[in-house]
């Protein structure tokens, strides 16, 4: 027992009281996140505005490929009012987007240039083309259930809308649709 000991002590000593040159230099650390070099490029995050029925309305930086799902939990959670079921929790977000949460049975003010005279057939607030549903891409006018399923088929090729522009690029959707659907919808 008195063996152990004193090779214990010896072994401390002996690190203690010689040089560590032999030792391996340790690895370099990684820079912080956001901070030099190693940083991946700006796809690597996207800013999203989030509001309407959630806990805590306000821009959430997401890593990319994150869902409107993650936008509304960094957002503290939709309220008790919310209308979850016309938000498409699933599509994938979008650096610069604004994700609209609605309240339930609210009805939201049409946009002062909507250009609908009629009131019937447009949407009483513009429709996110990167999360609306078959039914809500379906109201807007001149867009029926066909055309409506070709954009959120091109939706689901491409990813998430990033400009209104990019609707030209849908078969069946022209200039003059476009224009017709501008003031109607945003990315």
């Amino acid at each position: 027992m008195l063996a152990a000991v004193a090779l214990v002590l010896l072994l401390l000593a002996a690190r203690f009281l010689l040089p560590a040159g032999t030792a391996t230099p340790a690895a370099p650390l990684p820079p912080p996140p956001g901070l030099g070099a190693g940083t991946a490029g700006p796809s690597a995050r996207v800013v999203v505005d989030v509001v309407g029925a959630v806990r805590r309305p306000g821009l959430y930086r997401l890593s990319d490929g994150s869902r409107i799902a993650d936008a509304i939990a960094r957002a503290g959670g939709a309220t008790r009012k919310a209308a979850l079921a016309q938000v498409n929790l699933a599509a994938p977000l979008a650096d610069g987007e604004q994700v609209v949460v609605p309240l339930r049975g609210a009805t939201v003010a049409a946009p002062a240039a909507t250009g609908s005279g009629t009131g019937t057939g447009a949407p009483s607030a513009p429709i996110q083309l990167s999360t609306a549903t078959l039914e809500q891409l379906d109201s807007l006018p001149g867009v029926g259930p066909a055309t409506a399923q070709k954009i959120l088929d091109y939706r689901t090729k491409h990813g998430a809308f990033s400009s209104v522009d990019e609707l030209d690029a849908v078969p069946g959707i022209g200039p003059k649709r476009l224009e017709q659907l501008r003031d109607l919808v945003v990315p």
